[in-house]
């Protein structure tokens, strides 16, 4: 809520008037890493950290935004946006309103300020919350009605097509849909969702490892397309197969000689990452911690093994967190090649943990951690400030 006042402020001293205010989370997955773009399971969390926006109309066509977080302001005339990306954080923005135009949705010319206390490259999926917040903002500031999960697929088209990173829609859908209290099971094929309830016995620990290499996008964009090649080599053995959300573990052991070796690899991890993700739903909603934890640890060994997009970073915060009593289990969590490891922690345990996972991953690498807890939130909305 502060982040909210002051935003609001800022905004009347820049542009004048009052405006409506808007808060969009930033997600941690619980599990099911890159699964979203092969049409599998994921089960991620909404957060209370979050991109906020305030934004008002203004009487001619032009759209103005000014990042407080990267103190810039960008503008375009809503009839003659711009061509082709800049390679700028404004693609995010001009991607989302180009696509509402393209779909026939009439904006109106606004002002608008953004700010937010998400860490960036983090891996809590900044994009995407600024991504909806504009979306749902613009909807709501200029008498659009559009559903929450179409809101979610547009912002993914915009981030696919104009910023050109080839993510799936999880980010997206759960920055939309989250719910409070409450991890949700989505099934990306269908978008359908089930919430799970996050025993109130344990806490989510999100630890920042400080890093973020270059690598990220490119390698993305790279496992998504070994996916493919994947289904691509087994679908004449397997009919019907249309993703590798289709093929069994099972299936994948009987015909997976079929695969080069990295192939394989990336394939296996998404194939039982996906049954991994439907046990640890299942294990939520049981309150069954020890073996959702289990799953967890499993979950990591499989990204840093078989997809290969941990980094040495996670995997030391990663193990530390794995041997700290008190811990149900822990992994990286987001795209990888560094950014954020999420721990599963006892509730009365999580203080200590917090303090101890600093000073020893501290010792270990050199580097100073950013350790916090999350709490499950719900998903875009309106804020009211007093």
């Amino acid at each position: 809520m502060n982040c909210a006042i002051d935003l609001q402020s800022r905004f009347v001293e820049r542009f004048g008037g009052a405006p409506r205010l808007f808060r969009a989370p930033g997600r941690v997955n619980l599990i099911g890493e890159h699964t979203d773009y092969n049409d599998g399971f994921v089960l991620p969390a909404a957060i209370d950290l979050a991109t906020y926006a305030a934004v008002a109309p203004c009487d001619d066509r032009r759209f103005v935004v000014h990042s407080l977080a990267y103190n810039e302001t960008v503008e375009f005339d809503l009839d003659a946006p711009p061509p082709a990306p800049r390679r700028h954080w404004s693609d995010y923005v001009f991607g989302v309103v180009l696509n509402l135009q393209r779909e026939g949705f009439a904006l109106c010319g606004a002002d608008m300020m953004l700010a937010g206390d998400l860490p960036m490259g983090a891996g809590l999926s900044a994009s995407a919350a600024l991504e909806v917040v504009v979306g749902y903002a613009l909807c709501d500031l200029c008498g659009v009605s559009i559903e929450r999960k179409a809101l979610a697929l547009l912002c993914q088209r915009a981030e696919n097509e104009f910023v050109g990173m080839r993510c799936g829609v999880m980010d997206q859908l759960i920055s939309c849909c989250g719910v409070a209290d409450h991890a949700l099971l989505i099934d990306c094929r269908s978008l359908e969702t089930r919430p799970a309830p996050l025993d109130p016995k344990a806490q989510l620990v999100i630890c920042n490892t400080m890093v973020s290499h270059e690598l990220a996008s490119s390698e993305y964009n790279k496992r998504r397309a070994e996916c493919e090649r994947a289904v691509e080599l087994l679908s004449p053995m397997l009919k019907g197969v249309r993703a590798l959300r289709d093929v069994s573990p099972e299936q994948l052991a009987l015909h997976g000689a079929v695969l080069p070796d990295v192939i394989l690899r990336r394939a296996r991890h998404v194939v039982t990452e996906n049954a991994r993700t439907l046990a640890a739903a299942q294990a939520l909603e049981d309150g069954d911690l020890p073996s959702f934890g289990r799953l967890m640890n499993a979950s990591h060994a499989s990204l840093r093994d078989d997809y290969e997009v941990s980094c040495a970073e996670a995997d030391v915060m990663v193990d530390l967190a794995q041997k700290r009593e008190g811990v149900f289990g822990a992994r990286m969590t987001g795209g990888g090649f560094g950014g954020s490891t999420l721990a599963l922690v006892e509730a009365g345990a999580a203080e200590h943990f917090m303090t101890r996972i600093g000073e020893a991953y501290r010792k270990a690498t050199g580097l100073t951690p950013q350790i916090f807890r999350a709490t499950p939130s719900a998903g875009v909305q309106r804020v009211m400030v007093p």
